[in-house]
């Protein structure tokens, strides 16, 4: 059965995508485009930014461009979540960020609670949003100290959570503990207004563990599911992803983080079915997708 997504089926959406794959990565022999100068049928950011909006709002929040495109609308650029949260980052830096978020216009600067008050400050009048992470980065915090920094962090100005999931409970098959656990922070954020994106930490678990992971955070109503912290064995691969979007399908985000270094690696995440990247190399990322690097 087809699935509509707003003035796009899903059929649609992954038919548009796949085509700017195999448009970016392989020989093409489709019409090629006056703009660009390949095969995209007149549907690359360029040519038909509007219909690329409407993608856009009908759920792929964070998209890729081919390599060489230059002109590319400002709302279609800030399609990634931009990187902050080793534990020696400094205010200068945190500063930088923003900075940063706010030239590119990125969707969010993604930053350890301590600094969301003055991500807050930095950020205030830009459409850049503050996203920040909770029990991170091992998940083991109580699920009622969660729900409390979440709402700490949203009085600061947060407006997109990353929570840990309780991973020890989830391997020991407690699996009304960590829905639970979700849903603290689901109930916390959703009234007022924040998302919630659930980190899976896949490196760290079996297949069967992270199809389990990925149907209670469905089950607890958040609105994505994340591949990583980007402190754990290793971070997002294209695999999990792929894995990830079969189990929770269309009605959600699968976002992919950790270890997302260039533009190449974002084009295979978005093919895998992702539709948000988050990576610390967001500048370079972009520089590369609009032909700057």
């Amino acid at each position: 059965m087809t699935v509509s997504l707003g003035n796009y089926t899903f059929d649609q959406l992954v038919d548009l995508i796949t085509r700017e794959v195999l448009a970016a990565y392989g020989p093409d022999d489709s019409r090629p485009c006056g703009v660009c100068q390949r095969g995209c049928d007149g549907q690359c950011v360029q040519t038909n930014p509007e219909g690329v909006r409407q993608v856009v709002g009908a759920g792929a929040d964070r998209l890729s461009t081919r390599l060489g495109v230059k002109n590319v609308a400002t709302d279609l650029a800030g399609m990634i979540d931009h990187t902050l949260l080793k534990p020696q980052g400094t205010e200068e830096q945190i500063r930088q960020l923003c900075a940063e978020a706010k030239e590119f216009r990125f969707a969010t600067v993604c930053v350890n609670p301590a600094w969301v008050p003055l991500c807050a400050t930095l950020l205030r009048g830009s459409p850049v949003k503050v996203c920040t992470v909770i029990g991170f980065p091992l998940g083991a915090t109580l699920s009622e100290v969660k729900a409390f920094e979440s709402q700490r962090c949203m009085a600061f100005g947060a407006q997109e959570l990353d929570m840990v999931i309780n991973i020890g409970a989830l391997k020991s098959r407690q699996y009304g503990v960590v829905e639970d656990d979700i849903a603290a922070v689901v109930n916390a954020a959703h009234p007022q207004g924040a998302t919630v994106k659930v980190i899976i930490e896949a490196a760290y678990l079996t297949e069967e563990e992270k199809v389990e992971a990925c149907a209670l955070a469905k089950a607890a109503s958040a609105d994505y599911v994340k591949t990583s912290t980007g402190f754990g064995p290793s971070g997002a691969t294209v695999e999990d992803v792929a894995l990830m979007r079969r189990v929770v399908g269309p009605e959600m985000g699968v976002k992919a983080a950790g270890g997302v270094k260039n533009a190449e690696e974002v084009k295979a995440m978005i093919a895998a079915g992702a539709t948000r990247i988050g990576a610390s190399a967001g500048v370079k990322i972009v520089a590369e997708l609009k032909g700057r690097g």
